[in-house]
C-alpha cells in the first residue's frame, strides 16, 4: 500500500496539472465563444485527456516509474481520451443536428402554413433541456395560434360593430335632421303634428343617448377598465328588481313575464353592474319573443353556483348561429333583428362582460319553442 506521504505527493502533482490544464481549457472555451457545440464538447474531451495525461507523466516522473510503465499507462491514458474524443464529437454533432432542427422549428412557431411539431423521434434524440424546449415551443405554438384567432374574431366584431353603429346612427339622424327642418321651416304648423314631432325628436334622442352608453360600457369592458363595488346580495331580490323593470316593455309587447326565483341564494357582486346584465338578457327574450308568448326568469343553486336561467319564446337560434350570440353587434338571422326601436346588438355583449367580470359564465341553448340563457355565478360562503 502506497504510504500517506507519496499519496498526497500523487494528490498534490495531479492536481497541480489538472489545473494548469483546466485553465488553459477555460480561456480555449472563451476564445472559443460563438462555436458550435461539437467544437465546445472536443474541447471538454481533450481537456479531460490531457490533464490525465499531465497527471500521469508528472506522477510516473516524481515516483521513478520505469519506462515500460510509463508507455504502458500514456498508451491506455491516450486510447481512453480518443474514446473519450470519439463520443464528444459524436454526440456534439447529434445535438448540433438536432438544435439546426428545433431552430427551423422556432423559426416556424406561429405560422400555422408552416410550423410542423418537433417529431418525436427528435424530442427522444435531444438531451432533456432541449426536449423540453421542443415540447414548450409546441404549446407555445398552439397557444399564440389561439391568441391570433382571438384576435381576427375580435377584429371582425369591431368591422361588424362600425357597420351597424354606422347604420342605426345614421338613420335616427336622418329622422331628426328632417324633423327639425320641417320644425324650422314652419312645414308643419299644426300643433298636433308639432307636439308628435317633438315627442319623436325626444325618443329618437333618448335611443341615441343608450346607444352610446353602451358603446361606452363595451370599450371599458373590452379595455379592462370595468370597476365593480362588490356587496353580498341576495340573486332573488335582483331577479324580482330586473323583472319589475322590464315588465312595462313586456306589457306593451303583449309578452307575459314571470319570475319564480328562489330565496336567498347570496352572491357577492356588483347589484347595478350585474343588474344591467340581467335586465339586458331579459330586455332581449321580450323583444323576441312573439305577442301572446311568455318569458320566465328563474334562480336556484346548481352544483355549488347561482344559476339565473331566462327562458323566452322566440322560435329558436340556428344552430350555426349559437356560438356568437354573445358577439359584438351580433343580430343574427332576420327573425332576431331588432326593429326601428331597438339598440345596436350590444346587450348580450355588455351582459357577457359583466358576467365574466364576476367570475361567473353565461351561455344560451335552444329548448322547445324558444330559447334559456343561463347565468352561473359563484355562490357566497
Amino acid at each position: 500500500m502506497m504510504a500517506l506521504p507519496e499519496l498526497l505527493t500523487v494528490v498534490a502533482i495531479a492536481c497541480g496539472a489538472a489545473v494548469v490544464v483546466a485553465a488553459g481549457g477555460w480561456l480555449a472555451l472563451r476564445a472559443l465563444r460563438g462555436r458550435s457545440l461539437t467544437v465546445w464538447l472536443s474541447v471538454v474531451a481533450t481537456v479531460t485527456v490531457v490533464a490525465t495525461l499531465a497527471g500521469v507523466l508528472a506522477t510516473a516522473l516524481a515516483m521513478f516509474i520505469s519506462a515500460h510503465d510509463r508507455s504502458v499507462l500514456i498508451a491506455l491514458v491516450v486510447v481512453a481520451g480518443a474514446a473519450g474524443l470519439t463520443v464528444a464529437v459524436a454526440l456534439g454533432r447529434g445535438t448540433a443536428r438536432g438544435s439546426r432542427r428545433l431552430q427551423a422549428t422556432v423559426a416556424a412557431v406561429g405560422d400555422p402554413g408552416r410550423f410542423a411539431p418537433p417529431p418525436a423521434g427528435l424530442v427522444r434524440e435531444l438531451p432533456a433541456e432541449l426536449a423540453d424546449v421542443a415540447r414548450e415551443l409546441e404549446r407555445t405554438h398552439h397557444r399564440i395560434t389561439e391568441l391570433r384567432e382571438r384576435e381576427q374574431a375580435l377584429e371582425d366584431s369591431r368591422r361588424e360593430l362600425v357597420a351597424w353603429v354606422s347604420h342605426d346612427l345614421r338613420t335616427p339622424l336622418a329622422g331628426l335632421r328632417a324633423m327639425a327642418e320641417a320644425l324650422e321651416d314652419q312645414v308643419v304648423a299644426d300643433a298636433d303634428t308639432v307636439r308628435r314631432y317633438y315627442v319623436q325628436i325626444r325618443s329618437e334622442v333618448d335611443r341615441l343617448a343608450a346607444m352610446v352608453d353602451d358603446l361606452f360600457e363595451l370599450a371599458r369592458i373590452h379595455a379592462g377598465a370595468l370597476r365593480l363595488s362588490r356587496g353580498r346580495v341576495g340573486l332573488d331580490a335582483l331577479v324580482n328588481e330586473t323583472v319589475a323593470a322590464v315588465d312595462p316593455l313586456a306589457v306593451a309587447a303583449g309578452v307575459r313575464l314571470y319570475g319564480a326565483p328562489t330565496p336567498g341564494l347570496p352572491v357577492d357582486v356588483d347589484a347595478a353592474q350585474l343588474g344591467r346584465a340581467l335586465r339586458n338578457i331579459v330586455v332581449n327574450a321580450v323583444r323576441h319573443t312573439p305577442g301572446d308568448g311568455s318569458v320566465e326568469v328563474t334562480s336556484a343553486a346548481e352544483d355549488g353556483m347561482a344559476c339565473v336561467t331566462v327562458s323566452d319564446a322566440c322560435g329558436g337560434i340556428p344552430e350555426q348561429d349559437l356560438p356568437r350570440v354573445f358577439d359584438v353587434a351580433f343580430r343574427g338571422s332576420s327573425a332576431r333583428t331588432p326593429g326601428p326601436g331597438e339598440g345596436a346588438g350590444l346587450g348580450l355583449a355588455i351582459a357577457r362582460g359583466i358576467v365574466e367580470a364576476h367570475a361567473g359564465e353565461i351561455g344560451v341553448t335552444n329548448v322547445g319553442r324558444g330559447c334559456r340563457f343561463v347565468v352561473r355565478l359563484p355562490l357566497s360562503r
